[in-house]
């Protein structure tokens, strides 16, 4: 029978081998998941003419960014030859207000669900909990015409009210299931004092809401930054985000492919997400749990 060092030492050894096999095995899917994009980045700083003689794999023999120079600024999409900056633009214009607006009134809905209780609460609670699961199809034609309607079709505030309204019933369930976890003598507290209703939200609620809000602004950012079909349907021309810029740039015929310049545009179109990620990644994941625990 071993003895207790030698129990321990086994016990050691063993956990520092699972370990090991653990670490191998997400280095594995590390670099599984990020051998495209290193594919990509290696491609777009790459001449045309060494991509075609060379191997996909290859790293790039002389580093070149004039691919990059031309997607931003000479690209042809479609008959404009203006490269993504300015549908670039329109992405970062209709992205800024529907996260605010989307954020904001998702707040002010999980707020008044949860703190100020009225009859058919629960009601309209699950009335906007149905449309988180409503698929894009389905409100391409009310969508349309309402636009329409409003004089806001084919523009990027048409693109804003869509994505806003759009993204109220996720950031509603977000905020809501978040306030739960917050204590009602809070808001009794307050109201004993004098607060109304606006004022209990802004001085109390909000300040006690930074990592709900960070995950919904991440998640809102995502989804509207990287959306193509209401993109495509709702708007033309001009005033198209980026990632149906991206798609006219790769299938604009000019009679010769350039590869560079496609995953140059590529990773234009995914950077702010990326660096979304990069930077507050950590709280999106803090946000998460953060109202799990009632208490």
């Amino acid at each position: 029978m071993a003895s207790l060092p030698q129990q321990a030492a086994a016990d050691t050894l063993g956990a520092k081998i699972g370990r090991g096999v653990l670490y191998a095995a997400l280095i594995l899917f590390a670099a599984f998941y990020i051998l495209p994009m290193l594919v990509m980045l290696a491609t777009s700083v790459k001449d045309i003419e060494e991509i075609r003689a060379g191997s996909l794999l290859a790293l790039p023999q002389a580093i070149t960014f004039e691919a990059w120079g031309y997607a931003w600024n000479e690209a042809c999409i479609g008959v404009e030859c203006t490269g993504l900056a300015p549908y670039f633009m329109n992405s970062v214009l209709m992205v800024i207000p529907s996260v605010f607006l989307s954020s904001l009134f998702g707040a002010l809905n999980g707020y008044a669900l949860t703190k100020w209780r009225f009859p058919g609460a629960n009601v309209i609670f699950g009335l906007l909990l149905f449309g988180s699961f409503i698929p894009f199809q389905v409100v391409l034609l009310p969508m349309s015409q309402t636009l329409g309607f409003l004089g806001l079709a084919s523009s990027v505030p048409g693109l804003v009210l869509v994505h806003s309204v759009y993204g109220i019933a996720f950031t509603t369930l977000f905020f809501r299931n978040y306030y739960v976890s917050l204590p009602d003598d809070l808001v009794k507290a307050a109201t004993i004092d004098g607060a109304g209703f606006f004022t209990i939200f802004w001085r109390i609620i909000l300040p006690l809401s930074p990592s709900i809000i960070v995950v919904t602004v991440i998640w809102q950012f995502t989804q509207i930054w990287n959306d193509f079909l209401f993109g495509a349907s709702f708007t033309s021309g001009g005033a198209q985000p980026v990632t149906v810029a991206l798609n006219n740039l790769v299938n604009t015929t000019t009679g010769v492919k350039l590869y560079n310049v496609d995953m140059a545009a590529a990773i234009i179109a995914a950077l702010p997400t990326l660096l979304v990620y990069i930077i507050a990644g950590r709280y999106f994941v803090r946000g998460l749990t953060a109202g799990s625990v009632k208490g």
